[in-house]
């Protein structure tokens, strides 16, 4: 027999922005070391201006970091029930109304927009609307995660 404590009750719930961050270079360059992005402007603060961007540009992917650090506020909240050992990474969207450049400080407001129980394992949907200071749209992150269900004895 399997059982699952994630709360499905928490479907429609929204975690508002707590603080902002301030996107730094040398955040960018080590994320774009990371993930082999070798486009001059993910290092290059002139070459990223010759694009018509005031500094450096993040790779498309970065947008995670920010939204799993956000998404901890669900994750870690002892009312859903989600136990983080149990978790399994499903899917990650991304929707760029703007790329996110360094000198961006950003807000995350997380979205839990499905929770559902299948065969004992929890699916959740997450999105995490990362918005300017002023509101402005930047990136939507779409996280789907698996929480596997605990094996009874």
């Amino acid at each position: 027999m399997t059982t699952v404590s994630v709360d499905e009750s928490f479907t429609g719930r929204v975690y508002p922005p707590n603080g902002t961050t301030t996107v730094t270079a040398d955040a960018v360059r080590a994320f774009a070391r990371a993930v082999r992005a070798a486009h001059p402007s993910h290092h290059d603060a002139e070459a990223a201006r010759a694009l018509g961007h005031r500094d450096v540009v993040a790779p498309p992917t970065f947008a995670v970091t920010l939204a799993q650090a956000a998404e901890a506020q669900f994750i870690t909240d002892p009312a859903a029930g989600i136990d983080f050992s149990r978790v399994v990474h499903g899917e990650e969207r991304f929707t760029h109304h703007r790329p996110v450049v360094a000198g961006d400080e950003l807000a995350a407001e997380v979205h839990v927009d499905r929770v559902r129980v299948v065969r004992g394992n929890a699916m959740v949907t997450t999105r995490t609307e990362l918005t300017l200071t002023d509101g402005t749209p930047v990136t939507t992150v779409t996280s789907t995660l698996v929480v596997r269900a605990e094996e009874e004895a």
